[in-house]
């Protein structure tokens, strides 16, 4: 089944989760003015997998005739991933960023990682991803991605924790499921989702055992309560992207929420909490890629717009042809990453096509280092005026419009109303509270750059160019067993070529 937008809509107000914005507890978050751009943004990907001119992008046929919304596949081929990018892309540069497809990128890895659980343990994990899977894509839901801790004291293991609930932990363990209790901390678009995966945000030891859980709850399950911010800028009239388009995060709350056995999908086998956490880590990366990279063409089609209302040709001013096709660049560069990782993909355990992983992080790793340099980039082109412009009030004053419009005017041909309308574009995007929320989010999403660094040398073939350079030279040095091992074998792999799950 595959819902419209206005039937997701009506589809929150069926729920009654318990959200606070601002101090106030919110009644109905399809009604909620402050959570209205971010529910826009969600409502998009639904509208676009019904559109005729975006459903063949947005929409995955499925072998009995019926389908769903990409943004709760898990890709199956190289194609699939491709496809996964450009519909990202694609609602990205609507919405600046989807959020749904977080989904999608969770599902693949827990299938992954249900299936090693279950080949070590002989556990049930499996059945009941494939099952919730099922679930989800038929009822069309949008399902949240409830990762990230609280962490507490960053030096201490969770275990080891003075205040337990800084981490997501079991406290109960009952014949028909378990009680979960702690805080997860930063939960993408939570309080109009329909459902929260509760996923763990790190690798686990013995002693964590208790922490290692992955489960699904649903948003107005007894015990959770939700704190969260304003979906982008609501209400402000300079916001012209953002008082559409947002997005909310919260500070979920658990406190001894129930959750049956059906909806577990790991419980204290600590070894794997390191195996989710890689796999969406993966998936996750390499969609970020293309929400960035849709946030880019929007940069790129507003400089571009400024830089011809203030008169000017990029084509003759060199510094602002340069500036712009170093921003083009950059928005390719890393793009380019989440297309090789999908070339590169390798098909792991349930037919998951996984992204590689070193083109995925360092894709991610591009865009989370540059963000910086594409705002800087679209203000080189755009001029101090995107800052320094009067309110959107003073358009309306009899006493100021019609002198700032004589005074304020760029080119001939292109009216006072639409230069101004770019200047306050770009400052929304790239100046404002909101830009600023794009740079941390396109930082820290999807993990640290300290965390892609390390996955990058941890994946990456170093064995093989030494072995290159030592034959060039022909020193004869990979005789000495010793120094193969120093050498030859990269950290987490048993061998210099990698293991590959069976197909």
């Amino acid at each position: 089944m595959l819902m419209s937008d206005l039937e997701y809509r009506e589809s929150l107000r069926r729920l009654k989760p318990l959200v606070f914005v601002d101090g106030r507890s919110i009644a109905s978050v399809a009604d909620e003015p402050a959570l209205l751009p971010g529910v826009n943004a969600v409502a998009l990907s639904y509208a676009f997998a019904l559109r005729e001119d975006t459903a063949q992008l947005m929409h995955v046929a499925d072998a009995d005739g019926s389908g769903h919304n990409r943004m709760l596949h898990a890709p199956r081929s190289e194609d699939e991933l491709l496809q996964k990018l450009e519909a990202i892309r694609l609602l990205c540069r609507y919405t600046g960023c989807a959020q749904r497809y977080l989904a999608g990128d969770a599902m693949a890895g827990i299938l992954q990682g249900a299936a090693a659980i279950d080949a070590e343990h002989g556990s049930e994990y499996l059945a009941r991803a494939q099952a919730y899977y099922e679930h989800v894509r038929s009822a069309d839901l949008a399902i949240g991605i409830a990762m990230t801790d609280a962490k507490g004291d960053r030096s201490r293991r969770p275990h080891a924790q003075a205040n337990p609930d800084t981490y997501v932990h079991i406290v109960e363990r009952r014949a028909e499921g378990i009680v979960i209790s702690g805080t997860k901390a930063i939960v993408t678009g939570a309080p109009y989702m329909h459902e929260l995966l509760v996923m763990p945000g790190r690798a686990m030891t013995e002693a964590d055992a208790d922490f290692a859980v992955c489960c699904a709850v649903p948003i107005d399950a007894a015990g959770l309560t939700m704190v969260a911010r304003p979906a982008g800028r609501p209400g402000e009239p300079a916001a012209l992207f953002s008082n559409r388009f947002g997005q909310s995060t919260a500070v979920c709350l658990f406190e001894r929420v129930f959750v049956p056995w059906e909806r577990v999908f790991l419980a204290g086998e600590w070894r794997h909490s390191a195996t989710l956490t890689y796999a969406y880590a993966t998936h996750h990366r390499h969609t970020c890629i293309a929400a960035r990279a849709g946030y880019g063409d929007l940069l790129i089609g507003a400089g571009t717009l400024m830089t011809e209302a203030n008169g000017l040709d990029a084509e003759r001013a060199h510094g602002l042809r340069d500036a712009m096709t170093d921003l083009i660049r950059i928005v390719e560069g890393f793009y380019a990453c989440g297309v090789a990782a999908s070339v590169y993909a390798t098909h792991e355990a349930e037919g998951i096509a996984m992204p590689d992983a070193v083109f995925s992080n360092i894709g991610k790793l591009l865009l989370a280092t540059q963000i910086y340099d594409m705002q800087r980039l679209a203000h080189e082109v755009s001029g101090g005026l995107i800052v320094t412009l009067p309110g959107p009030d003073e358009d309306h004053n009899p006493a100021t419009a019609g002198r700032l419009s004589e005074v304020l005017g760029g080119r001939s041909d292109i009216p006072y109303e639409k230069r101004i309308a770019v200047a306050r574009f770009i400052e929304d995007l790239s100046a404002s509270y909101q830009s600023g929320w794009y740079s941390v989010i396109s930082l820290h999403g999807g993990g640290s750059p300290e965390a892609m660094k390390k996955e990058i040398f941890r994946r990456y073939p170093v064995a093989d160019r030494v072995e290159l350079v030592e034959n060039l030279l022909d020193r004869g040095m990979l005789d000495d067993a010793r120094r193969r091992i120093s050498i030859g074998r990269q950290p987490g792999r048993c061998c210099a070529e990698g293991c590959k799950a069976d197909s």
